[in-house]
């Protein structure tokens, strides 16, 4: 059998091409309206159709496209650059209307993490599935992504799931593209179905318009975009200073919790915001200017991790596993729908919350960040949402996430035990 040919991309071709498909995104929202309708990002759709262009030359026996650990430093760069952005943009007054949400929202995570535990392992029992391989599909590749997918997967693994972690890896990634699909769309029926959007204040439409570009109501100048990102470069900075005393902290005293690297940049962000705020003058258009960097870096970050996916990982799914990972997609709908939504306030914030939802319960971070960013766009920007998401998604749902997959894990081995018998 002849080997395949590998194509290697470096940190800047990869850059390349994540902008180059942004691009192709934004000109398929043009010819077909209906992408922008629905609230499907350039960034998604572009990308989307770069990944399946890779699976197709994968599968033909062309060439597979390989991505070097450069390529996933420069990503992890704006991945942090973002959260920074987002920690910037919560002032004193959002941090002290969005703690009550914060809470319900953290309730709400915790929930449906157990519940994907639960269905997983009741539709694994109804197709005769091994507990430990239905588990594989639950919160620890959904709620957790491809992180929590390759560290949990190898307990399963030595639990006798020997198929464990390419099952775990598959459902993240399949995971991640039904997030990108499905959170835009079920934004705009949010919105729609509760005339959410005849709601808008005029200052409301104009910052609307602002994020589509269309006018120049709030101007940035050259000299504030600069000063974002040197802002932004140094609350990177800080955030990571900051997981690097808390991880010394958490060897000396033996701690098992440990805050991400996203989340203390983004507490970075939000420590700049409040000196700033503390500062005499209007800094707005700074403000606006971080946003834009914000923007930009998101943007990439979610283009490059779906550039470079390995879609024929999906490829070795069965019809069970389908079912199972359908059943987690029509859990998530109706939890976001009944649950999510009306309990964050039914409102247009909570509609955006409930998109965020389910981009990092099906998903990641980011997926959850860039469908409500589409979202945004197309009716208007909503800082609560932008701010509680993260916070939970990125930081508490990891906690309550890792407890619960913890507690679900030693069922399935039990039950696997039980099941090979």
């Amino acid at each position: 059998m002849q080997e395949l040919k590998v194509l290697n991309f470096d940190m800047f071709t990869t850059l390349m091409l994540a902008v180059l498909a942004i691009y192709f995104g934004e000109f398929l929202r043009k010819i077909f309206p209906v992408l922008k309708k629905y609230c499907l990002p350039a960034s998604v759709v572009g990308g989307t159709i770069f990944a399946l262009i890779s699976l197709l030359l994968f599968k033909m026996g062309v060439v597979e496209l390989k991505f070097d650990e450069y390529a996933e430093a420069i990503n992890k760069l704006f991945y942090c650059i973002f959260f920074a952005a987002s920690g910037a943009a919560a002032s004193m007054a959002l941090l002290k209307k969005g703690g009550k949400l914060v809470v319900i929202f953290a309730i709400l995570a915790a929930v449906l993490a157990a519940l994907q535990n639960g269905v997983a392992l009741a539709v694994g029992k109804f197709m005769n599935i091994d507990p430990l391989i239905a588990m594989m599909t639950g919160s620890i590749p959904m709620t957790g992504g491809h992180g929590n997918a390759a560290s949990f997967a190898p307990e399963a693994v030595k639990a006798g799931a020997v198929a464990a972690k390419e099952v775990a890896i598959a459902a993240a990634t399949f995971g991640l593209i039904s997030g990108c699909m499905l959170g835009g769309p079920f934004g705009n029926f949010l919105v729609k179905r509760f005339k959410l959007d005849e709601k808008s204040t005029e200052k409301e439409v104009m910052k609307e318009i602002d994020i589509e570009g269309e006018t120049g109501n709030l101007l940035v100048d050259k000299p504030n975009i600069i000063q974002a990102v040197f802002l932004m470069c140094i609350a990177i900075g800080i955030g990571k200073i900051i997981e690097l005393g808390l991880k010394s902290i958490q060897d000396s005293t033996g701690w098992k919790v440990a805050l991400p690297i996203h989340v203390c940049c983004m507490f970075a962000g939000i420590i700049m915001r409040l000196i700033y705020d503390r500062k005499h003058g209007n800094h707005d258009i700074l403000y606006e200017s971080i946003d834009i960097v914000g923007e930009f870096s998101l943007a990439l970050f979610v283009s490059i991790s779906i550039i470079t996916m390995k879609l024929w990982q999906l490829s070795g799914l069965g019809m069970a596993l389908v079912v199972l990972l359908i059943a987690q997609v029509v859990l998530i709908i109706i939890f976001c729908y009944f649950l999510t939504f009306k309990l964050l306030g039914k409102n247009y914030d909570a509609a955006v919350m409930a998109v965020g939802h389910m981009g990092f319960g099906l998903g990641a971070v980011p997926v959850a960040m860039t469908t409500m960013q589409a979202v945004c766009k197309k009716y208007r920007y909503s800082k609560l949402a932008f701010f509680v998401v993260p916070v939970i998604g990125g930081f508490i749902s990891n906690l309550t996430n890792a407890v619960i997959i913890s507690k679900f894990l030693q069922l399935a081995k039990d039950l696997h035990v039980v099941w090979i018998g």
